[in-house]
């Protein structure tokens, strides 16, 4: 091997131990800078906390402290406006970082790595990253909410049917239904301020894997960096990666519930249905069909929750076999967590900007609710009342529904005598349960679908909402 290959392998933060130099492909293949490059202002955010630390420990000077610290503003400053030229021969963010800081200030640079090890280092970066982006994920998560919120207010007395086994079932309210949505989102958002607690545990002192000889106040380094405290236990800083798997668990659950509210959008927008109105901002038209009008936010949300399923998937699969402490094996935690990141923030963006501006077709959605008999329930409730057993009740009705089949009207179009012929029970007061108003307002209790428990309801999520 030549001198020069000699030189460039020790010029490595590891090279001292090795007599040959890399593989060209094996230096591209196994660096990660670019991706991890992501993570330079939060590794510049540890090691200026780290540096402090050092310095306040003793094992810095004051000078040294200041060198470094100024020379990391500096390289901050270049990455930022995109002067740093990243290099793959210096493999990751952190060396990238460091080789341009000793560049700076000369040995004071080599000094920072004291007392750490890549390992705790980018555990760090990581968690500092993703607490930040679950406050803005957390962000967009409310702004959603406050959207459908404001919606149900504006809708709280618009007649919608609901559905099961997508089949007519009984009347509710658009109000009600936009709840339904917040409910789910409101757990999702409690699950993911518990996420974050778990999250925000300090790997850094952990070192490689059994902690550092050096006189490191790790409580110090945790109170500067915002963490709620330091991990207690150096081997599992350094190798667990679960805090990701468990975020990637929550951002999947919110991309299903996201998925199934695209679905609902993708129906209600087509003709068959045809409840409501997107934005034409939020839709596009067809390169050879002047008509159409695509719901592709929807579409691509609904299509986008399987990627992020799978992120979740390849992060199980990433760790299951691994043995303590560290593996190269988690150098690829970070693009599945990244991209899970980029897809639920844009999704969520995308749903609260769309969601204030859909505007429901009260016409259509009222004639669609008087179509399968969607207030039997409600007659056989009132026969209930008057004294029958429900089981009597169901079968007087399920005759009647019978008669509306053959004839092709709904239970509000038939005569008093009619209904008369299958129970003596029924009597002129019958026609104030079968209107569709009548319905969703006997509905009057929490969690129902009347228009007054619509708007009580709205305000409890105000509430929630701050």
């Amino acid at each position: 091997m030549s001198q020069q290959q000699q030189d460039s392998t020790r010029d490595k933060p590891w090279g001292g131990r090795f007599s040959e130099s890399t593989d060209a492909f094996v230096e591209e293949f196994t660096a990660s800078i670019n991706f991890d490059k992501r993570l330079y202002k939060h590794d510049i955010q540890g090691s200026r906390a780290h540096a402090r630390m050092l310095g306040k420990a003793g094992i810095l000077n004051a000078s040294e402290v200041e060198q470094i610290l100024s020379g990391l503003d500096a390289i901050e400053k270049m990455a930022d406006n995109g002067e740093l030229e990243w290099k793959v021969a210096l493999e990751d963010v952190h060396m990238n970082v460091e080789a341009r800081l000793t560049d700076r200030i000369g040995i004071a640079g080599k000094k920072l790595h004291t007392g750490r090890s890549r390992n705790d280092q980018v555990a760090t970066d990581v968690r500092l990253w993703l607490r930040e982006q679950v406050d803005g994920i957390s962000h967009e998560l409310r702004r959603l909410q406050h959207a459908l919120v404001e919606v149900a207010e504006r809708e709280a007395d618009t007649i919608l049917p609901g559905f099961t086994h997508l089949q007519v079932a009984q009347p509710i309210t658009f109000g009600h239904h936009m709840l339904a949505w917040f409910e789910m989102l409101q757990r999702d958002f409690e699950r993911l301020q518990d996420c974050r607690k778990r999250i925000n545990i300090m790997p850094l002192g952990a070192a490689a894997l059994a902690g550092t000889t050096y006189p490191i106040d790790r409580d110090y380094t945790a109170q500067l960096l915002g963490f709620e405290r330091p991990a207690r236990n150096s081997l599992d800083a350094v190798s667990d990666r679960d805090f990701a798997i468990e975020f990637t668990s929550v951002a999947s659950l919110i991309m299903m519930h996201l998925s199934r509210f695209s679905e609902e959008l993708v129906l209600w927008t087509s003709a068959q249905f045809d409840f409501i109105r997107l934005p034409d901002r939020f839709c596009t038209g067809s390169s050879i069909m002047p008509q159409k009008k695509n719901p592709d936010v929807p579409e691509l949300v609904r299509g986008k929750s399987g990627r992020v399923f799978g992120h979740l998937f390849s992060l199980l699969t990433l760790m299951k076999g691994q043995p303590l402490a560290y593996n190269k094996d988690n150098q690829e935690d970070k693009e599945p967590l990244f991209d899970t990141v980029d897809t639920l923030l844009g999704s969520l963006r995308a749903f609260a900007d769309m969601m204030p501006h859909v505007q429901p077709k009260p016409d259509k959605m009222r004639r669609a609710a008087m179509q399968g008999f969607s207030t039997a329930t409600d007659l056989a409730d009132y026969l209930v009342r008057k004294g029958l057993p429900f089981r009597d009740a169901h079968e007087v009705v399920g005759k009647a529904v019978a008669l509306g089949v053959a004839t092709g009207r709904d239970l509000s179009e038939m005569q008093l005598i009619e209904l008369q012929a299958f129970s003596e029970a029924i009597g002129d007061d019958v026609f104030a349960v079968l209107t569709l108003e009548g319905s969703v307002a006997a509905r009057n209790h929490l969690g129902g679908t009347a228009p007054d428990q619509v708007r009580k309801q709205a305000g409890v999520a105000r509430t929630l909402l701050g």
